[in-house]
């Protein structure tokens, strides 16, 4: 187990540099620094003094990849690839266009995007998960079929109706909980369960499909014919050996998310004024805030690298026939 988790921390290194250097062409090469000095600094007619004094203010001024006139490693140190991609590999994401720290700015909004992720991926796991067994259990039935016509009709309606609609009904109307915005005090839960509830409900529709499938797959093979034969009722089939079996592809899609939810969700802090890494996302996007874009898609690759390995180290819990040497 030890040498098959080191050989694919290993194999993960060349991937996370591969996307590094990818993001790196397309913020430098792609779109050059004079393009972003021009972007950021928002007027039509830019002179190249103020060109080049915000370039040198944010240290992009110096070569992209090899520093000619620099001597021994500064070569390779003093320049852009190194200062603002390779430093992320240790954990230095540099400052924003505001003048704040990057690094400072994602550990204090990870809480926010946590305290909305966690619960929205557990209680719609569990809600998604009995949703489709119930579903399976009255197979080809009227049930069954009213079940899945409204799975669908879930999944054509998009997240952001499910939003406005329950800040208008919830909210606006019915005055349960406020529209918007967050406090991290005791009161954290009037701000945080209609984002909950609305990312349960926009989930369901797809996820229910999902699992539905896996379950539906399942109950022809041979041990669960075996199980009925031997005289187990249809309940004790689907939750003692049909979920069982089914766990490793439920964990495929499951363990990869669970990575991705320190990123927050983007319409969900959005709309909700959720101070997490979703919204601030969206704000370093609309401000053209290059550093914090930069950071949170290299964040992003590393998370679902993360998410990969513990995929595959999972599959040894749910089901025995696998090991690694």
């Amino acid at each position: 187990m030890l040498a098959y988790l080191v050989r694919r921390v290993l194999y993960a290194i060349p991937i996370l540099i591969g996307v590094n250097l990818i993001t790196f062409a397309l913020f430098f090469v792609v779109n050059s620094p004079d393009d972003m000095a021009r972007m950021q600094l928002g007027v039509k007619r830019v002179t190249p003094e103020a060109i080049a004094r915000w370039k040198a203010e944010r240290g992009y001024d110096l070569p992209l990849f090899f520093n000619g006139e620099a001597n021994g490693v500064a070569t390779l140190t003093r320049t852009i690839l190194f200062t603002k991609s390779a430093r992320m590999f240790v954990g230095d994401f540099g400052r924003a266009e505001d003048g704040r720290d990057i690094a400072r700015e994602i550990a204090s909004r990870m809480g926010p995007s946590l305290a909305i992720a966690l619960p929205t991926f557990v209680v719609g796991l569990l809600v998604s998960v009995t949703f489709a067994l119930l579903l399976v259990f009255f197979r080809a039935t009227y049930l069954d079929f009213a079940g899945v016509v409204l799975c669908v009709a879930m999944m054509s309606i998009s997240g952001l109706f499910y939003i406005i609609g329950g800040q208008y009904l919830v909210s606006k109307l019915l005055k349960l909980v406020p529209i918007s915005g967050y406090d991290g005090g005791v009161d954290a839960w009037r701000f945080l369960v209609l984002p909950v509830v609305i990312g349960v409900i926009a989930g369901i529709g797809s996820s229910t499909r999902w699992y539905r499938t896996i379950f539906l797959e399942e109950t022809g093979r041979d041990y669960v014919r075996t199980a009925r034969a031997k005289g187990l009722s249809e309940l004790a089939v689907l939750f003692r050996h049909v979920l069982r079996n089914a766990l490793i592809p439920i964990l495929t899609g499951v363990v990869v998310v669970i990575p991705l939810l320190f990123m927050g969700s983007l319409l969900s802090e959005s709309f909700f004024g959720i101070p997490g890494l979703g919204s601030y996302t969206i704000d370093a996007i609309n401000a053209q805030d290059f550093a914090v874009v930069r950071a949170m898609v290299f964040i992003g690759s590393l998370l679902y690298i993360v998410g990969l390995i513990l995929t595959d180290l999972s599959y040894t819990l749910v089901d025995p026939r696998i090991r690694f040497s």
